[in-house]
C-alpha cells in the first residue's frame, strides 16, 4: 500500500467520495456471476459477523478461550485452525483470495467490456488495500494479545474497524457491480 489510511477516523474509506457507475438499461442478463458474488460476499459477512461476537465474548468473560476456539473451529471457512489468532488469519487468507481473484481477473474484464466501470473499479481496488492495512493491524494485534491479554481493547476495537469498512466495500461493490456483472456475462 503506498500510504498509511487512518482507521480510525469516522470514514476511513470516504464513502462520499466512491464513483457511481452510469446506470443503463440491463439487456437479458448474460450470465450470473453477481448472485454469485453477493453470496460469496454474504458469506464473508456471516463470518465477519462470528468473529466480532467471539471477540466480544472473550472480551466480556462470557466466553473462556477453550469455548471460543471451540466455536470458531466450526466456522466453514476455516477447519483446522485452533486459536482466535490463527482463525482470523485464515479469514485474513480468505479474504486477501477473494479480493486478489477480483483484481486479477474480475476487474480487468469489466474495464474491457464497460470503459465507464473504471472509476468504480479503481475505487474498488484502493479499498482492497484498506481492507488488507486492517487486516495486518488486526493481525498485529492479536500476536501481541498472546502475550499481553490486556490488550483485548484493540484487538476488539480492530474487529469493529474491520467489520464496518468490509461491510461497507462489500455493499458498494454489490451495488455496483451486480447488474454490469451478469448483463456483461462476466464468468468468475
Amino acid at each position: 500500500m503506498s500510504q498509511s489510511v487512518d482507521l480510525w477516523s469516522a470514514d476511513p474509506l470516504d464513502e462520499a467520495t466512491r464513483p457511481r457507475a452510469p446506470k443503463q438499461q440491463p439487456g437479458p442478463a448474460l450470465g450470473n456471476t453477481g448472485a454469485r458474488l453477493t453470496r460469496i460476499h454474504d458469506n464473508l459477512r456471516d463470518e465477519m459477523r462470528q468473529i466480532t461476537d467471539a471477540v466480544a465474548q472473550v472480551a466480556a468473560g462470557q466466553r473462556d478461550a477453550a469455548s471460543a476456539r471451540s466455536m470458531i473451529n466450526s466456522l466453514t471457512l476455516r477447519q483446522n485452525y485452533w486459536t482466535l489468532g490463527t482463525f482470523c488469519t485464515a479469514y485474513s487468507r480468505t479474504l486477501t483470495t477473494h479480493h486478489t481473484i477480483e483484481d486479477q481477473y474480475m476487474f480487468p474484464e469489466l474495464r474491457e467490456k464497460q470503459a465507464s466501470l473504471g472509476p468504480v473499479v479503481e475505487r474498488l481496488e484502493h479499498e482492497h488495500e484498506i481492507i488488507a492495512e486492517a487486516l495486518a493491524r488486526l493481525d498485529a494485534a492479536l500476536v501481541t494479545l498472546v502475550q499481553d491479554d490486556g490488550r483485548i481493547g484493540e484487538v476488539q476495537d480492530l474487529t469493529d474497524v474491520l467489520e464496518r469498512i468490509l461491510l461497507s466495500h462489500l455493499g458498494y461493490e454489490e451495488e455496483e457491480l451486480v447488474e454490469p456483472l451478469d448483463w456483461l456475462g462476466i464468468n468468475v
